[in-house]
């Protein structure tokens, strides 16, 4: 079995993949690679827990001249890595209106599961 068969399929939640296409090109482009290491179970080399928004959550860091951008996913199922929220930041601490969206997205993920099972 080669690595690309054990990658975990991405799942985009609301509007996070039309989020991310809407970033600068390189932002979009830097944030592809942390996504992949990702999917094949591995750490980005920019990232923190983010549990606020739910158990599991991890935010990918990425910085670039035209701004500090993130991306946040859950990769703790083993179906697939679920990219709940693509956005900008404006300001040091994460907004509580970027938090409340991944947060909704989250319980939906969980939902979603819970009623497929």
């Amino acid at each position: 079995m080669s690595a690309l068969d054990e990658e975990k399929e991405l799942l985009w939640v609301g509007s996070s993949y039309d989020d991310l296409l809407a970033f600068p090109r390189v932002p979009r482009k830097e944030a592809g690679f942390p996504l992949g290491k990702v999917q094949a179970g591995l750490d980005p080399s920019d990232w923190k827990p983010f549990d606020d928004v739910g158990p599991g959550t991890t935010e990918i860091r990425i910085k670039d001249v035209s701004g500090i951008f993130r991306v946040m996913v859950i990769a703790k199922f083993e179906e697939a890595v679920y990219v709940l929220h693509c956005f900008q930041k404006k300001t040091q601490a994460t907004s509580k209106h970027d938090k409340d969206i991944a947060a909704a997205r989250y319980r939906a993920v969980i939902s979603a599961r819970k009623a497929g099972k």
